[in-house]
């Protein structure tokens, strides 16, 4: 397993928002269930992307599992221990290349809650010494590849579904 420090980090985001990062544990599950309660659909829909209503107990399982060392789940806490924002990075088998995937509560966006958790995924994933990062993500979730391009990340197409783009960025280990 990974160093748990390397995971771990206070942050402040542009709006002063600070935040605790810290890994998903299994004694996690119901607050990650309560977090995707707070999402709307369509954040539901862009995370996952799927039409799901509501995040089954086999992914919240998933999400919360601290064990392996491919799958990185970040919990983003507020001051008072609210759950504002999640995210994963699953690394491939190469230990090259990350594919990140992240969620801010419906009632904390545009805090910076996303660019900063964003940037600590980037950096974690840099000390692991990846290559690249990437998303895939719905051409309709504007808001995410804005955030993605200003971050440096690079739009190309995603292989046979036009409904979906793949924003990628080169990481720089040991930098």
């Amino acid at each position: 397993m990974h160093n748990t420090s390397d995971i771990e980090a206070n942050l402040t985001t542009r709006s002063g928002l600070h935040l605790r990062v810290r890994r998903a544990v299994p004694q996690d599950e119901a607050l990650v269930a309560d977090f995707f309660a707070h999402v709307t659909p369509e954040d539901l829909s862009f995370r996952f992307l799927s039409g799901m209503k509501d995040v089954s107990h086999e992914r919240l399982k998933a999400m919360t599992c601290a064990d392996d060392p491919m799958v990185v789940n970040f919990l983003a806490l507020s001051p008072s221990n609210l759950l504002v924002a999640v995210g994963s990075l699953a690394i491939d088998e190469s230990l090259r290349h990350g594919e990140v995937a992240l969620s801010v509560r419906s009632d904390h966006k545009h805090l910076g809650i996303g660019w900063e958790l964003l940037s600590h995924v980037a950096r974690y994933a840099e000390g692991r010494q990846l290559k690249s990062i990437q998303c895939v993500e719905s051409r309709a979730n504007r808001s995410a590849i804005t955030l993605e391009l200003e971050m440096g990340f690079q739009i190309t197409q995603f292989p046979d579904d036009p409904t979906l783009v793949l924003v990628r960025r080169e990481l720089h280990p040991g930098t």
